[in-house]
């Protein structure tokens, strides 16, 4: 098989969410935009995409959701043939909603994810995609007292709710991948490895993301090849270095983090080893490209896909 083939390049939509791309002020004034002019907005959105050479989407948080999208366009299928008719694929679908939706392990609050995850998996099946991918709620700040640890009697709970997700999403004919997100329950090393141990590998992949793995500490690639088997996308994304370690955890931490992010080949992440790691590991699957809020979108993914194309995807081969 090709390696262009066995890599497929898509774009997580995070990356259009600057304002200047929108030409307003302001991320609220995006999502005003997208409320007031739903199929501008989207049909703006795919064609970017398009041009920027990629052929996946993955869709994320509102309004780059798949419940905007389909009151949008009035179904899944005719969004589905909005991409279809770019030459687009839905790679996968995000999911906000363990670290938006209140805490998971309170039972009162479980019915509602596991609602929600069950409708987003319907509609990636209906899509012709067979990703999902989930952020684990945050961890709790480290100047926070009394403390809260992460320790195995809350990773059991975390991971039994992770596991009956997967199910859900298994029996619909998609995969439930968690994301390495910084400051979250699953970005250091050692609760990437934790959660791992602690969920079935028959329900619950991966999704690394080289970025935010940087961020929380992690060498992307030690953590990636441990646990190569369970991923089943990547974000592919660059970083400047690791944040504080006792960076507080609040509200804006997302914020916070797109300081540390660059483009892609300028910042730590060894992209020549990923790649020979990649190859050795036999991987296949999206390649997804992503850079938070990127004032250029276009031109950045574009330039990522030709550093790809160009000087990567020939160690792949």
């Amino acid at each position: 098989m090709a390696s262009q083939d066995r890599l497929r390049f898509g774009v997580d939509l995070v990356t259009f969410f600057h304002p200047g791309f929108w030409g307003v002020g302001s991320e609220d004034d995006v999502i005003a935009y997208a409320q007031a002019e739903p199929e501008p907005f989207w049909r703006k959105l795919l064609d970017s995409v398009q041009q920027a050479g990629v052929t996946g989407v993955e869709l994320t948080f509102s309004p780059f959701g798949w419940e905007h999208a389909c009151a949008t366009f009035g179904s899944v299928d005719a969004f589905a043939g909005e991409l279809s008719a770019r030459g687009l694929q839905l790679a996968s679908g995000f999911f906000a909603g363990l670290e938006a939706d209140g805490d998971p392990n309170d039972p009162a609050v479980q019915p509602a994810i596991i609602e929600k995850v069950s409708a987003y998996a319907d509609f990636i099946a209906a899509c012709g995609g067979d990703i999902m991918v989930v952020g684990t709620p945050l961890r709790h700040s480290p100047d926070i007292f009394p403390a809260r640890f992460f320790d195995r009697a809350a990773a059991e709970k975390l991971a039994d709710l992770l596991n009956r997700l997967g199910a859900i999403t298994a029996e619909k004919g998609v995969r439930l991948a968690l994301h390495t997100e910084a400051h979250s329950l699953f970005a250091n090393g050692r609760d990437v490895d934790l959660l791992m141990l602690m969920t079935d590998p028959a329900y619950v992949h991966m999704c690394p993301d080289t970025a935010h793995l940087i961020l929380a500490g992690a060498d992307p690639l030690q953590v990636i090849d441990r646990h190569h088997e369970r991923m089943i996308i990547a974000h592919w994304k660059d970083a400047l270095g690791a944040m504080p370690a006792d960076t507080p955890i609040g509200a804006d931490i997302h914020q916070r983090h797109r300081p540390y992010f660059c483009g892609f080949g300028s910042g730590r992440v060894d992209w020549p080893a990923f790649m020979r790691l990649l190859r050795n590991r036999n991987y296949e699957g999206w390649a997804i490209l992503e850079l938070d809020a990127a004032a250029d979108p276009v031109t950045d993914i574009a330039n990522g896909l030709k550093l790809a194309r160009q000087a990567l995807l020939p160690i792949f081969r």
